[in-house]
């Protein structure tokens, strides 16, 4: 056995809908404006190709979490979305080829810190810290299998700020699987936040925010 000059960090898991299993993350990619509605919401255009930006697996966090603040914004936001978590391997995919790779869904929640994106945008400089910090990924349980057209609500206190059709999206899951794979290799445990509609907004301290997907388990956090 090789030895460590520390111990390795756990791996990451969340939980699977009707089983003792949990579902183990590897990586976490997101696709950028893929409802027209808030691509024209944040000033883009919406027939422009998928984009893709990641955050790290140790953002994940379960449903049902409290959480604090987080540092260096004053501009919370959030983005409700579908999660596909990917259970085969595949490279330079053919869309025909690609939903082959889903293991399940998950609903999700992209948060964001908007002033830093914003900052980053004018700058031309990445969006790491806007996007991939401490407890940026919210997950509810992962469902095995296939899920067909549903309504996704992001509802904040119990009050609805976003609502949409999965069917609305720019680029369905295929597309995005397979414009992912020609620039990565997915593997099991990768995780894709599918891109969120219009409404996001602000998340204050003492919030609830509850992302709810028709045939899935919530995504639910609460600002500490």
């Amino acid at each position: 056995m090789v030895a460590l000059v520390f111990p390795a960090f756990p791996t990451v898991t969340l939980p699977v809908t009707g089983r003792p299993e949990r579902f183990p993350v590897r990586r976490i990619f997101c696709v950028g404006r893929n409802y027209a509605d808030h691509a024209r919401e944040m000033g883009a255009d919406d027939k422009e190709p998928p984009f893709f930006f990641t955050k790290p697996a140790d953002a994940v966090v379960e449903s049902g979490s409290r959480i604090p603040y987080p540092p260096a914004t004053a501009n919370l936001h959030h983005e409700g979305e579908l999660v596909l978590a990917i259970g085969k391997a595949g490279a330079m995919l053919a869309e025909a080829d690609a939903t082959a790779l889903i293991w399940g869904h998950a609903a999700g929640n992209d948060l964001t810190r908007r002033d830093l994106q914003v900052e980053a945008k004018a700058s031309r400089r990445p969006w790491d810290m806007a996007k991939g910090f401490d407890k940026s990924a919210v997950v509810g349980p992962v469902r095995p299998g296939a899920l067909p057209d549903a309504a996704l609500r992001c509802s904040v206190n119990g009050v609805t700020r976003q609502e949409a059709r999965l069917s609305q999206m720019i680029w369905p899951p295929a597309a995005i699987i397979a414009a992912l794979s020609r620039l990565v290799s997915l593997a099991p445990g990768d995780l894709i936040f599918t891109g969120t509609p219009a409404g996001v907004g602000a998340l204050n301290r003492g919030d609830t925010c509850k992302v709810e997907i028709d045939g899935l388990q919530s995504a639910s956090v609460t600002i500490a």
